[in-house]
This record gives structure tokens, C-alpha cells and sequence, in this order.
């Protein structure tokens, strides 16, 4: 039975691709970088910032990607005021499965700067045991940030489940030898999720709470029987 459930944040918990895609295009044109279409950075949604930045600029310069580091997180935190919304149902969903006991974490490609801004933002944070961010530990689908999050919770790995809508955030539960769940309403398509096999799909995310009562009535009934 599943105790902890990882989740992954944007394009997971919350509606934030048209931010950070209009904040990390301006960044670019400000710094006189070539222009970025959506499509390109919508793929990169859930890498750490730096791993981010040199997969749309390549051959960018350590004092460039400083400079795009700082101008993105300006115009997505100050400059940039396109709505981020938590998608349906995640606010009543996480507070029902924190009810049942489940554990609850974030492991996130966000800063943490930015991470705890947005827990603030929709008061969300106190549900959460803990969070990890990428600029405390290596970028996904490297899969330290989930050893971290386990060894400090004392989980075994197979206790718990990475909840994520980008590949980056099943390989490194796969990884990390912990068993995942695919979203399929956020960046990555579906398709590309399914090459990772998670252990189900979710189309809208109280699809999630209904799975997980699901497998606790058939160990019920395994053990019944």
C-alpha cells in the first residue's frame, strides 16, 4: 500500500505553462537571444532552470545563463501576469487524501524561491510534509531528489508514488525505484509518458483519490479472501 505521494507541481498541481512560456520567451528577446517557440519550452517544463536554459540556448556562456536565470524569474514572478491556476479539483483532492493519511510531498523543477512563493500563493504549503526544489539538488530525472525526500521521511522506496506530467518526472521515479503515475493534461503528450509505464493515467487529478481507494478495496478484499 502506497504511504507518500510525491507530486510534481507545475503542469501538475497547477496551470503554469503559458507563464513560463511567455516569461522565458521575453527573457530571451531582452538578452538578445533568438526567439523560443512555444513548443520548445514547453519541453523543457519540469528540468531545473539551468538545465532548461541550455537546452533552448545551447552554446549559452555560464555569465548568459546567469542573466537568463534572473531575467526569467523577474518576468515570471514581477513583470509576467498571465493567471496561474490550480487545475480542478486539486485543492479539494490533496486536502481529502491528507485526511486519509496520506503522506503528502513536492519534488519540483521550480526554485525555491519560487516554489514557496506559489505555496503562499494558494495556500497549499501546509500540506506538504516536504518539498524539494532543483536548485537544491540535482536537476530530474536525476533521481537524488527523490533519495533525499525518502531518506529524510523514512519511505521505502516501493511506499511511495511519483505523481508527474512530464517524462522527466517518471524517469526519475523510475530511477529512483519508485513506482509512478502519468498526468496526462500537462506538458509532455501522453504517448511520450507511456514509454516510462506508469502505474496508471490520469486525466483529471481527482482521477487520482478514485485510483488509490481502488487499490485499497482490492487489498481488502485480498486480505478477506
Amino acid at each position: 500500500m502506497y504511504k507518500l505521494l510525491i507530486f510534481d507541481w507545475d503542469g501538475t498541481l497547477i496551470d503554469s505553462q503559458a507563464r513560463i512560456i511567455a516569461s522565458m520567451q521575453a527573457a530571451a528577446v531582452e538578452l538578445g537571444h533568438d526567439p523560443l517557440c512555444p513548443e520548445a519550452v514547453r519541453n523543457i517544463i519540469g528540468l531545473g532552470l539551468p538545465e532548461a536554459i541550455r537546452e533552448l540556448i545551447p552554446h549559452i556562456e555560464s555569465d548568459a545563463l546567469d542573466q537568463m536565470r534572473e531575467r526569467y524569474a523577474h518576468h515570471f514572478l514581477v513583470e509576467n501576469q498571465t493567471p496561474t491556476e490550480l487545475y480542478p479539483g486539486v485543492e479539494r483532492t490533496l486536502h481529502s487524501l491528507k485526511q486519509q493519511g496520506y503522506r503528502l510531498a513536492v519534488a519540483t523543477g521550480k526554485s525555491r524561491r519560487g516554489l514557496d512563493r506559489a505555496l503562499t500563493d494558494t495556500g497549499l504549503g501546509k500540506l506538504f510534509e516536504i518539498t524539494r526544489c532543483a536548485d537544491e539538488t540535482r536537476s530530474k530525472p536525476d533521481p537524488l531528489m527523490l533519495h533525499q525526500i525518502l531518506a529524510e521521511m523514512a519511505v521505502p522506496a516501493d511506499e511511495a508514488v511519483m505523481i508527474g506530467d512530464t517524462e522527466y518526472d517518471l524517469e526519475m521515479g523510475t530511477r529512483a525505484g519508485v513506482p509512478t503515475v502519468a498526468v496526462s493534461y500537462g506538458a509532455h503528450h501522453l504517448d511520450r509518458l507511456r514509454g516510462h509505464r506508469p502505474l496508471t493515467e490520469i486525466h483529471h487529478f481527482p482521477e487520482l483519490q478514485i485510483w488509490l481507494e481502488e487499490l485499497k478495496d482490492e487489498t481488502t478484499q485480498g486480505i478477506v479472501s
